[in-house]
């Protein structure tokens, strides 16, 4: 075959450069931010080996400091309105992580305000499902050094939509459920690193009208295991019982274990409320947010399915937000409740009065 008749191949899209940089992440090494002539070495605490974190600090000549986002830097009593970056010449990589998500960690003597290159790396990390603990380094003077890492531009970052991606139907089989009778499952593959989304449509919902429909983030502990920290569980299964008296619906069952922050996350948040602190509290020890959640991919679903107008079992106003940013119709809600026990009923006040959910917590209580 000539060179002229052979096909060549080009993947350079943004968002598979941000795939690359997240798997790089992942794996420990150093991945490139770059915006204009400025190139930031950045390096994800959550997950190196110590014995690289000090081959950066020797490679940049210990000009490396700690990104510490702003519900981190305010759990640690700086007086600041965003992010922060410490130095770390002279820390050690157990000091550097007990400052970045260790309870009771001093706050740091120095730190100055981040730019917004440096901040741009706490977004790598939520994509990687890591916390937002990044080592960076301006190392436009020395990217030579770092020639064999991935490099990843500010605007490829910003203008990658991995949520958005293109959403495939992969197959749809008929399983039959406990005291629901047969439900459909609908697996969709898309979004960043091509995960498999789940709809459960149970019954034969009528798409031409308006279908009742549950989002529902995935919860190892609760839905299989039967936490007694959260509800998630009682609400899977009561969201389904709802869909088949209603006559029929679908259940998205999203991966977005943690609200968005991944089982890891999630881990070290529960090790922290089982010192007091909320569920709140805790991620922000961690440097995260209170909910890291996307909706694209429950959009992206229900327009396969041809369903362009729900009623949303849910507590959460943000689930309606998303739904209707994406262009579906939001035309009634109703609540989906769970049992309250000892162990949850404090989970359950942080999410109504810290949160915003939707819930009657003092009903509930009352009605066990």
């Amino acid at each position: 075959m000539s060179k002229s008749s052979q096909a060549v191949f080009q993947f350079s899209t943004p968002e598979i450069a941000v795939e690359r940089a997240v798997s790089e992440l992942r794996y420990g090494r150093p991945v490139l931010l770059t915006e204009g002539s400025r190139t930031l070495a950045t390096l994800a605490l959550d997950c190196v080996a110590p014995s690289v974190y000090d081959q950066f600090a020797a490679a940049t000549d210990a000009r490396h400091s700690l990104l510490l986002t702003a519900p981190r830097a305010s759990r640690l009593g700086l007086r600041a309105t965003g992010d922060v970056l410490s130095p770390l010449t002279g820390v050690s990589f157990d000091q550097a992580s007990r400052l970045a998500y260790s309870l009771g960690a001093e706050a740091p003597r120095s730190w100055q305000a981040a730019d917004d290159l440096a901040s741009l790396s706490a977004e790598l990390a939520r994509l990687a499902l890591l916390l937002p603990a990044m080592v960076v380094a301006d190392v436009s003077d020395a990217a030579d050094l770092f020639a064999g890492c991935c490099t990843l531009s500010s605007a490829g970052l910003k203008g990658a939509d991995v949520a958005r991606q293109r959403f495939d139907q992969v197959v749809r089989t008929r399983v039959p459920l406990k005291d629901l009778g047969d439900a459909d499952f609908v697996v969709f593959r898309g979004g960043l690193a091509q995960k498999d989304q789940v709809a459960i449509v149970v019954g034969k919902p009528d798409v031409t009208k308006t279908v009742p429909i549950r989002i529902h983030s995935s919860c190892i502990t609760g839905d299989l295991c039967g936490s007694l920290k959260c509800d998630c569980g009682d609400q899977l299964r009561n969201g389904l019982s709802l869909l088949k008296h209603a006559g029929g619906g679908v259940l998205l069952y999203l991966d977005q274990e943690g609200r968005g922050t991944g089982i890891g996350a999630k881990m070290r948040a529960y090790g922290y409320q089982h010192l007091g602190l909320d569920t709140i509290d805790a991620d922000a020890e961690l440097g995260l947010r209170d909910d890291h959640r996307r909706y694209e991919a429950a959009v992206a679903m229900l327009q396969h399915l041809n369903i362009g107008r729900v009623a949303v079992y849910t507590n959460n106003p943000t689930k309606i937000e998303g739904l209707r940013l994406g262009g579906i119709e939001v035309e009634a809600r109703a609540a989906v409740t769970g049992r309250v026990t000892a162990e949850n009923e404090n989970y359950l006040r942080t999410k109504t009065l810290r949160a915003g959910h939707m819930m009657d917590l003092a009903s509930l209580v009352a009605a066990e």
